[in-house]
């Protein structure tokens, strides 16, 4: 019978590597240091045309933070050719969309068209790099909105401080140890002229990668791009030299409040290396193996068979410069944190003494695949791969190739980056508990 479990899990991997095609592309740069990358498909008359800036929270002094964030939403006020308030209007009834988003490493702006608006949406972030308008009007209309959204996702949601409170105990010297929200009294406090020089050190073509994805024809695009995008100044270029953290040789023990909550959680978090270590990929099928639908190994455990939690998860949180790696567990009734750490404790532990299960191994190896090939089923999908891959991970091909690293990690290679990283006195271990709201 397992023989034919596995021949079955065999035939379902074939399968799914016969849809993961290939993606071709272009790659170039402009004489101002602007990385291009295109990819054609005619299959749909859509386009995608996307920037994507190397500046993220990491990147902020640390008593303005936020500024990155504060950019993404800045940078759809109006530039000198599209006037306050347009942008928005001008892509909707041209029948596209867009949106932007930001992390601490990098910020991220796309839109999505109509394969004959190509030029159009090229023109438009041309206009966001070249011509934007970053006056007192638009800085103080855009504070309110981060305001309204830092209080909805962060300040009145629940577990809305989870993430705050392991960065700021994880992180100690490097960037990584603030929000990517940022502190609302340090944009309350920033200066028009420091948004300003905040925007000509980052938003520069030397520090961007332009992609354009779909239905195009690439000698008229490349002469679009070359029309809207060339004359533009290369800025001076930017040096990082961010601090390294310490190793972790004992445990870091901490508590954090959350008004917004009744059941508890208890966290144990883990400094893990850059998402360009092989290892980062076996973590991320490490937390497949442990927590990945009701079938995986915690949640079978701890919420069906001895119903002691309610909610329980393992998460690998890679980014360019560490990863963290983190468990978290919500108990069911009156299970005390302490036990419950000790139950998912034991479950790492046996990962750090036996190899997984073939079967669990191939049913990894399955989901990997199929995540691979659903995050490149579509121009958005594929655009916003090669921004990151050649921008995070300096290696544009990832986008064909990365499925051959996850095929490549055997069930040594979990085995041993679970006895590696995830030790009891390499971690923090964070107690999240209700906090009464003040009357």
């Amino acid at each position: 019978m397992k023989k034919h479990i596995l021949a079955l899990a065999s035939l379902c991997l074939a399968g799914l590597t016969a849809t993961a095609q290939e993606v071709k592309y272009e790659e170039y740069d402009l004489d101002n240091g602007m990385h291009v990358i295109l990819h054609k498909d005619n299959s749909a008359p859509v386009v995608t045309t996307s920037v994507m800036y190397h500046v993220g929270a990491k990147d902020e002094n640390p008593e303005r933070t936020g500024f990155a964030h504060f950019f993404e939403h800045l940078l759809f006020e109006g530039t000198e050719n599209i006037k306050r308030g347009d942008w928005f209007n001008i892509v909707t009834s041209n029948g596209g969309s867009n949106n932007a988003n930001t992390t601490d490493d990098r910020t991220y702006y796309y839109e999505v068209f109509p394969s004959n608006s190509v030029e159009l949406g090229l023109w438009m972030e041309s206009e966001r790099l070249m011509h934007p308008i970053i006056n007192q009007v638009g800085v103080d209309t855009q504070n309110e909105v981060v305001k309204e959204e830092k209080r909805l996702r962060v300040d009145n949601s629940p577990y809305g401080k989870f993430f705050e409170n392991v960065k700021k105990n994880m992180f100690k010297k490097h960037p990584y140890r603030w929000t990517t929200i940022g502190e609302m009294a340090h944009l309350d406090a920033a200066t028009l002229e420091e948004f300003q020089a905040f925007n000509k050190k980052f938003y520069v073509p030397n520090n961007a990668v332009l992609v354009v994805a779909g239905d195009i024809d690439v000698p008229a695009v490349k002469k679009m791009i070359q029309d809207y995008f060339g004359p533009i100044p290369r800025g001076e270029e930017i040096t990082r030299n961010f601090p390294k953290e310490d190793p972790i040789t004992t445990p870091i023990k901490a508590t954090a409040y959350d008004s917004n909550i009744q059941i508890p959680a208890i966290v144990a978090a883990y400094r893990t290396p850059s998402m360009k270590d092989k290892d980062a990929y076996a973590l991320d099928m490490l937390s497949t193996y442990l927590s990945s639908g009701k079938s995986s190994v915690l949640y079978k455990k701890l919420v069906d068979e001895k119903k002691m939690a309610l909610q329980v998860g393992a998460f690998n949180n890679s980014q360019e410069d560490y990863g963290t790696y983190i468990l978290y567990g919500m108990p069911l009734g009156d299970v005390k944190l302490e036990d419950l750490l000790k139950e998912i404790d034991e479950e790492i532990v046996k990962v750090q003494n036996e190899l997984i299960s073939e079967r669990d191994y191939q049913k990894l190896q399955n989901i990997s695949e199929n995540q691979f090939v659903n995050s490149n089923s579509s121009v958005e999908g594929i655009a916003g791969s090669l921004a990151t891959y050649y921008m995070l991970y300096g290696d544009t091909a990832l986008i064909n190739k990365e499925i051959e690293i996850y095929r490549s990690i055997t069930r040594e290679d979990i085995q041993a980056v679970a006895k590696k990283y995830l030790n009891a006195n390499q971690r923090l271990e964070m107690e999240y508990l209700p906090e009464e709201k003040e009357q």
